[in-house]
């Protein structure tokens, strides 16, 4: 799913359903995209198990069993959407961030400190009135440090929001875009290290 990590999402990948079932048991995810013809079984299923534990994660049947009544059974198992393949990359990430903004909790569209301006709905960040051009996975870094104000976001947080479950989490990762992030933010800077934890943006001073 190059395009969604493109569009700046953490993917995780499974192929079969019981390695669906693992990683939805070790992790908690914003959006679930599930196809119903897998080599162990109909993802079907496995969204009523879901839903009979009472999960709300928001799940995306995205298959190519397309027909009225495959898509009537889709929502009566619980599906949030449906979409049939083939489909347009740039559909599928205009519906997964609608399904995504449903799981998170209420954030602010236009987060605002000291001078910074993050425009969540935009995808757009300025300083001072400048227009900065951040890669997907800064501002995916930024957003959580604003949307978590005055809050220390530990390395392991961002790394599961931000990153794919391939990530490292004793790599430097989160620390070199941190380090990109603050020379693009400039001074007076704005996000401080909690030493051995994590990252914490505020008015600093």
């Amino acid at each position: 799913m190059s395009g969604l990590r493109q569009a700046g999402f953490a993917v995780d990948w499974v192929t079969d359903l019981s390695s669906a079932e693992e990683s939805l048991t070790a992790n908690t995810y914003d959006c679930v995209l599930l196809d119903r013809g897998l080599p162990d079984g109909d993802g079907l299923d496995l969204l009523s198990r879901w839903r009979a534990r009472r999960s709300r994660v928001p799940v995306l049947m995205l298959t190519a069993m397309d027909g009225i009544a495959e898509r009537v059974a889709g929502f009566d198992h619980g599906a949030d959407d449906y979409l049939g393949k083939p489909f347009a990359m740039a559909e599928l990430v205009a519906r997964v961030g609608a399904l995504c903004r449903r799981a998170e909790q209420p954030r602010p569209s236009l987060i605002k400190i000291a001078d910074l301006e993050v425009d969540a709905a935009r995808r757009r960040v300025t300083r001072a009135g400048v227009m900065l051009s951040l890669t997907a996975k800064e501002f995916a870094v930024l957003e959580l440090l604003c949307a978590r104000r005055g809050q220390v976001v530990s390395r392991s947080e961002l790394i599961e929001h931000c990153w794919d479950a391939m990530a490292e989490p004793m790599s430097n990762v989160v620390d070199a875009v941190v380090v990109q992030l603050r020379r693009k933010l400039g001074p007076p800077p704005l996000i401080a290290t909690s030493r051995g934890v994590g990252f914490v943006i505020d008015e600093i001073g």
